[in-house]
């Protein structure tokens, strides 16, 4: 089943070049001009990856982003042409999981929604056969693989593809010290870009969401990186 791509911009042209490209590779494609319209096709249709424009009428993509991110986790590439750091980190603040900047080219486009899907999906692809995963278990922290969930304390915390796989890298790692470059190496599967501030972001995003009691159970190592800390007293 071909996976369905929502392309979300008030720029019909845009649009049009989006739909070419992707359907050309076995996409189905839905469409719209507008943030509201975006939101009522991701309620109403199956969407399994989204495009957004920034500057929408009706609703901006940054609104969409954060009304998708309330009912929704679909990987999320955010379209602009502000391309300043500000932005591109207010993007992945709210939740986008990639950025790409106006004007682009189509292909590129086209090889980031291949591995934003890739990443994305293929968390769980191929299970059949191969067993489960086993759950891992770092002081009252409890990470599901098979169901990409983490728990503290019996509590859900609801994570994106990016955040999952970091915190799968430092789970089967407790206590060991990852660079910036083997953080966004595992959690985006590319090659790590010096000036790039994901990393930082995504960190900062996780800490928040696992914070208790006003105790970071990920740790940053001055000059070298993070570590999650692995006595089970550092994590309560």
């Amino acid at each position: 089943m071909a996976y369905r791509i929502l392309v979300a911009d008030d720029e019909a042209e845009i649009r049009e070049v989006l739909r070419l490209y992707l359907e050309k590779e076995g996409y189905e494609i839905v469409e719209a001009a507008e943030g509201t319209e975006a939101v009522r096709l991701i309620r109403e249709e199956k969407i399994d990856l989204a495009l957004l424009d920034i500057m929408m009428p009706g609703m901006d993509g940054y609104r969409v982003l954060r009304n998708i991110r309330e009912e929704n986790n679909l990987p999320v590439i955010m379209l602009s042409a502000k391309s300043s750091d500000s932005d591109k980190i207010l993007g992945l603040d709210l939740g986008a999981d990639d950025y790409i900047t106006k004007p682009f080219v189509p292909l590129e486009a086209v090889a980031r929604v291949k591995s934003n899907l890739r990443r994305f999906y293929a968390l769980g692809a191929g299970d059949s056969g191969k067993g489960q995963d086993a759950a891992l278990q770092v002081g009252n922290l409890r990470l599901e693989p098979d169901s990409c969930l983490l728990y503290r304390d019996g509590e859900r915390i609801e994570l994106t593809s990016v955040e999952f796989r970091i915190m799968k890298l430092f789970m089967e790692n407790p206590g060991r010290v990852f660079t910036k470059q083997q953080i966004f190496e595992a959690g985006w599967e590319e090659a790590y870009m010096v000036s790039d501030n994901n990393v930082m972001v995504c960190i900062s995003k996780l800490r928040a969401k696992l914070e208790k009691d006003g105790r970071d159970c990920i740790r940053t190592i001055r000059g070298l990186g993070y570590r999650l800390e692995k006595s089970e007293d550092s994590l309560r």
